[in-house]
């Protein structure tokens, strides 16, 4: 619908302010007419990245739902896409206040850039200044693409260890901690990324479900949920702490000490209060949804 306006408006210009035609001119212009209907269709206008990464996260994620992972030919299709992306290509530039450290705040502020969201998928992009962190959280039966843009971030991620719930007596933990908030994970990734990296992808119980992101140099991340947090639907986000292994003693459990490096105890966090952030406006190019 926009590239066919965007003709019709060149097409008025082009026209506006010609001269009658006469007869001759008339039977001139009908055959060349003739000619243009006759001759190959001209090509459309180039669609952006981000019109492309709309066009494909609303057919992949057309039938999805709680829970529902696309088939893995939508996956890679998706992956593909947003692999491709660009800063430049979302309206953003590394020099931008949303990636410069205020002094008068002692906790980084951290950017949103909201792009688009439907009860199907939502995309967006956060901007994070040296030392930023979007602390601990889930995505309850989402699958989830991220995209480091520009920077170098610290990503850790966790699964839950599915074979084992720690609220059972054979947990045994500090009076002043619930047994039903802690609950055992296991690390999956830990470790610094620099673009241009390859995006990464986690599902609804698998790939590192639970993340958090540290900033080491001002960076931006793009995100794609499929489908987005929605409380009416059950997909809240919730924050955790982190506890070593060694943390809290369990009886039953025996983990190699080399091993034991790679799980840890979550617990539930109510609130953020060291953590703000900033809502902006989308700059990039505009998204044509019919």
């Amino acid at each position: 619908m926009g590239i066919e306006r965007a003709l019709a408006d060149r097409k008025g210009r082009d026209f506006c302010g010609l001269p009658k035609e006469t007869n001759a001119n008339s039977k001139s212009r009908k055959n060349r007419r003739r000619q243009m209907k006759m001759s190959p269709v001209q090509p459309q206008m180039k669609m952006s990245p981000v019109q492309r990464l709309f066009e494909t996260c609303r057919e992949v994620f057309a039938s999805g739902g709680t829970g529902i992972i696309p088939p893995p030919k939508d996956i890679e299709k998706l992956r593909a896409v947003i692999d491709a992306i660009k800063l430049e290509d979302v309206g953003l530039r590394a020099e931008m206040r949303y990636f410069r450290k205020r002094a008068t705040h002692r906790t980084p502020r951290i950017t949103y850039v909201h792009i688009f969201e439907c009860e199907k998928f939502s995309i967006g992009i956060f901007c994070l200044p040296p030392s930023g962190v979007i602390p601990l959280h889930n995505h309850p039966g989402m699958t989830v693409f991220s995209k480091l843009l520009f920077g170098t971030m610290h990503i850790k991620s966790y699964d839950w260890v599915a074979d084992l719930h720690p609220d059972t007596p054979t947990v045994l933990i500090p009076p002043e901690i619930k047994s039903s908030e802690v609950r055992l994970a296991k690390v999956k990734v830990d470790a610094d990324f620099t673009a241009p990296c390859n995006p990464s992808i986690l599902y609804p119980a698998d790939g590192g479900n639970m993340h958090c992101f540290t900033a080491v140099t001002a960076c931006a991340v793009l995100d794609v949920l499929g489908p987005p947090y929605s409380d009416p639907d059950g997909r809240h986000c919730t924050y955790y702490l982190n506890y070593p292994f060694s943390h809290f003693s369990v009886d039953g459990i025996v983990v190699p000490e080399e091993e034991r490096k790679g799980y840890e105890w979550l617990r539930e966090r109510e609130r953020l209060d060291d953590i703000v952030v900033d809502g902006a406006k989308y700059r990039g190019p505009k998204i044509a949804e019919e």
